[in-house]
């Protein structure tokens, strides 16, 4: 993943879903959006990023989207042709199909998190595309299958059929929050919601490990282990925020606290405590070596550190992330040029949440960087706002009214490249 959050993880769980034999939902009516054949060098005339794409194309695109829309620039028409055309006629998108003119087939992994990102970003750029109704329709589809991925237990795995995942879970509850959807609405064929499965994977404050932490899926033994980057995840998606979500009002201190009848945004706070924690001793967070490797030694975490900063400016803690902030402008230049575009973007989303400036990073101009790894953006219109079309304005208001939140505007996880 270039070390960008989310890839292990991904790549871990679709290992388990292939492994236990479950496939995608399958639809061999051809997309009426697709061109008749598109190869993958074909398809790269508007892509971001120069890497293979295989496990990251539409994640880095969508990244890049919501980096550029967060920044006033509307992305390219043929940048957003290009993701619409990676949608498979049921909705779904797959981390990057290298023909489009092919149809998705029972074969084609479908990918939760690719989907749920890629109708952030379209929603986040239809309004000022070539062709709004068409990115409103792949919008619509997209959500339209993410509700038919649900699993009983109101959660989403990373590929359809596999066990819920709080990544997973976190990354379409922010899709659905963005798009101005209640989150509540998604009912599983059970009655479960999504912030059901979430507040299953989170740790007490009373935990030993990591009090008030989320773990990405219970261990074999049905233990939960903390994990920071399903934390980050978590914490935006409890908040009913995106990846692209901004510095809430007014500030608050980091606590954990334990109620009797648990809340997703009291879980998301709890989140929050725990990244603040977890960032103290070295203002960024780390990642165990890969298997195999010679060195044992723990690395910097650029990505996941990006995440958190984003999810503890959200929850009103973004004055424990400003050593992270710091860090990352100090450090992360070398990162994100050998990552490419979803790690600009995990960078501008993080300096945009601390309300800092995503030119001057580091001596860096980071959107400058992500403009020129893909198709020239539209110039930005000074006289409008620097957010996204679909700032979750919509779904902020039923927030506001019917739970009362402590988070500001914004759109948008974190996420994150997925590139191994």
């Amino acid at each position: 993943m270039n070390t960008v959050r989310r890839g292990a993880a991904a790549l871990a769980a679709a290992a388990v879903v292939l492994g236990a034999g479950a496939t995608g939902v399958a639809s061999a009516t051809p997309s009426p959006s697709a061109p008749a054949s598109t190869s993958a060098a074909g398809n790269s005339s508007g892509l971001y990023g120069k890497g293979d794409p295989t496990y990251d194309g539409v994640w880095r695109q969508s990244l890049a989207f919501l980096a550029q829309r967060a920044t006033g620039y509307q992305p390219a028409d043929r940048a957003v042709d290009w993701l619409v055309a990676q949608q498979c006629a049921d909705g779904s998108f797959a981390s990057y199909r290298a023909d489009t003119g092919k149809p998705c087939d029972a074969k084609t992994l479908r990918d939760s998190n690719a989907t749920a990102v890629a109708v952030q970003a379209l929603a986040a750029v239809r309004r000022q595309a070539a062709d709004p109704a068409k990115a409103d329709r792949a919008v619509k589809a997209g959500t339209a299958w993410l509700r038919s991925a649900q699993n009983k237990d109101g959660g989403w795995s990373y590929s359809p059929g596999g066990t819920s995942d709080a990544n997973s879970t976190s990354i379409v509850v922010s899709a659905l929050a963005a798009t101005g959807v209640k989150p509540t609405s998604f009912t599983s064929a059970t009655g479960r919601t999504p912030y059901d499965a979430l507040l299953t994977f989170a740790l007490p404050c009373e935990d030993g490990t990591g009090p008030g932490a989320f773990a990405y899926q219970p261990d074999k033994a049905g233990k939960l282990l903390a994990n920071a980057d399903a934390t980050a995840a978590a914490v935006l998606a409890g908040l009913g925020k995106g990846v692209a979500a901004t510095k809430a009002s007014p500030p608050q201190a980091p606590t954990c606290v334990d109620l009797p009848e648990p809340t997703a945004e009291r879980a998301a706070l709890n989140g929050a405590s725990y990244l603040a924690k977890a960032l103290v001793k070295t203002g960024h967070l780390t990642t165990p070596p890969m298997p195999g490797a010679t060195d044992p030694a723990e690395k910097p975490d650029f990505g996941n550190t990006a995440d958190a900063v984003v999810a503890l400016a959200a929850a009103g803690v973004g004055r424990q992330a400003e050593p992270a902030l710091q860090w990352l402008e100090q450090n992360s230049a070398a990162w994100a040029k050998e990552s490419g575009p979803a790690a600009y973007a995990q960078l501008i989303l993080a300096a945009r949440a601390m309300e800092a400036d995503p030119r001057d990073f580091g001596e860096a101009d980071l959107v400058e960087q992500l403009n020129a790894t893909g198709p020239a953006p539209k110039t930005p219109d000074t006289s409008a706002s620097s957010t996204s079309d679909d700032d979750e304005g919509g779904f902020d208001l039923w927030w506001i009214i019917g739970i009362g939140t402590v988070v500001g505007v914004g759109i948008g996880f974190l996420l994150s490249g997925r590139k191994k």
